[in-house]
């Protein structure tokens, strides 16, 4: 971050604005034009139940000395504070608020097209003195077993600093008090509120990943218990660690890069000493997620493993089953054609006509009887070799 201007002694009367107070001062009259000429049109309506200024503060050598409720007044209060420090937390802002913002902070257009859009990656870019951050914050909900994942940019100046909130995460309140607790940290900048907002960021992936933990430890005792629904769990949950690592990887790198700029912008000890210490955490967490994503892998191809196993075991009791089944059979057959022989020719003998050949044979039935007993016996031993029997 940029040093800090002397701004102790107020410009005298007709004095140009300082070039930290980028605000363009008093709200000018507009030029009158002919009669007819076409007006602009009003900005669009704010939703009636929105709110958009959570908290708005100003603050002198740490300590709050105003509390504005909108952002006209806030902009009034810091011109009255030459050495304050504006404090805004927005939660989804209008298009005409953040570009009464960039009008009054000197913001750049494209960091408030990303601030409008959201749905950025993690990121830290300068445009002069402003340093715009991008970062992705995360929360456990237990009730679902879910990660909850939102959106926070940060602007941050010589005397300002303002987030712009997409999503329920980071609780940027206790932040804010937790700092106004500590006015000495507090009037260090901007730049100690940036690191306060980063260190609560990075502590809240904290009880994500217990929860994470949690979820792959109760994943591996349902893999080993045959739950069929625990793929779809193990595929849902690897999709949060992807979000997981897309929000701490880049954010490595973005702490890395201000602490290599401790020194070019003269960042106070203390403040270097909290950097580091939320880089350290941050080194920690993006390593357990990395972990986490590995752990998932090898969960899912034991479960298509043991999926495989099982699915192989039930086709070998299928085939076992089959096999049984076709022996059956073959019995069943068997047995069907020894007492089919003697049925046919029993029912041919048995036709009452006068004009059947052997019917005046003594010797008709005894053969007749020795033939169905030989066709019996004969299907009966081929039967046995072949094992049908």
């Amino acid at each position: 971050m940029s040093e800090r201007p002397d701004r102790r002694t107020p410009p005298p009367p007709g004095a140009k604005r300082p070039p930290w107070r980028r605000g363009p001062g008093p709200a000018a009259t507009p030029p009158a034009g002919p009669p007819d000429a076409p007006q602009p049109e009003p900005p669009a309506a704010t939703p009636p139940n929105h709110r958009s200024v959570i908290d708005s503060a100003v603050y002198r050598d740490g300590r709050r000395v105003a509390s504005p409720t909108t952002l006209a007044d806030t902009f009034r209060q810091l011109h009255e504070q030459p050495d304050g420090m504006a404090w805004i937390g927005l939660h989804r802002p209008t298009e005409p608020e953040l570009h009464s913002l960039a009008a009054e902070f000197n913001l750049h257009e494209l960091a408030i097209e990303d601030a409008l859009e959201a749905h950025q990656r993690p990121k830290l870019e300068r445009y002069g003195d402003t340093l715009f951050v991008v970062l992705r914050a995360a929360r456990y909900l237990d009730v679902q077993e879910e990660v909850d994942f939102s959106e926070l940019h940060i602007f941050v100046g010589p005397d300002f600093l303002i987030t712009v909130r997409h999503g329920g995460a980071p609780d940027l309140s206790s932040v804010r008090h937790r700092m106004e607790e500590n006015p000495d940290l507090l009037s260090l900048g901007p730049e100690a509120a940036l690191y306060a907002i980063l260190d609560a960021v990075v502590d809240g992936y904290a009880p994500v990943v217990e929860g994470v933990q949690t979820d792959i430890d109760e994943i591996e005792t349902e893999v080993f218990r045959g739950d069929p629904a625990v793929s779809r769990r193990i595929y849902e949950l690897s999709r949060e660690m992807v979000e997981f690592q897309r929000a701490t990887r880049p954010l490595v790198g973005m702490l890395h890069g201000l602490m290599a700029g401790f020194a070019k912008y003269g960042t106070d000890e203390e403040l270097q000493r909290y950097l580091r210490d939320v880089a350290d955490h941050v080194t920690h967490t993006s390593e357990r997620v990395d972990g986490f994503r590995q752990a998932l892998t090898e969960i899912l191809t034991v479960n298509a493993t043991l999926v495989s196993q099982q699915q192989n075991a039930e086709m070998r009791a299928l085939a076992e089953a089959g096999f049984e089944q076709n022996e059956e059979i073959k019995k069943i057959s068997s047995w069907a054609a020894i007492l089919f022989a003697p049925t046919l020719v029993g029912t041919i003998y048995g036709m009452n006509f006068e004009d059947m050949p052997e019917l005046k044979w003594a010797g008709g039935y005894p053969f007749a009887i020795l033939l169905m007993a030989v066709v019996c016996v004969s299907l009966y031993v081929i039967f046995k070799k072949r094992d049908w029997l």
